[in-house]
């Protein structure tokens, strides 16, 4: 697994999920409460934007896979 990022690289990505965040505010979708604790755990954790992809999809999975299930 790669490494975390650098100091410099979560502030970017911080400021790069703000900015969607507003847009999707603006759209009538803004993030839930969820979501943005998620995000930010990324960025106080240092995880690679691998290890974030990863985890993401391994949810997006687990969630399919228990509604295909009812």
């Amino acid at each position: 697994m790669s490494k975390g990022l650098t100091k410099e690289q979560i502030a970017a990505a911080r400021a790069r999920r703000q900015v969607a965040a507003h847009l999707q505010a603006i759209e009538g979708n803004p993030p839930t409460k969820e979501q943005t604790e998620m995000f930010e755990m990324f960025e106080r954790e240092g995880w690679s934007h691998e290890r974030r992809l990863a985890y993401i999809k391994a949810r997006a999975k687990a969630a399919a896979t228990v509604h295909a299930a009812e």
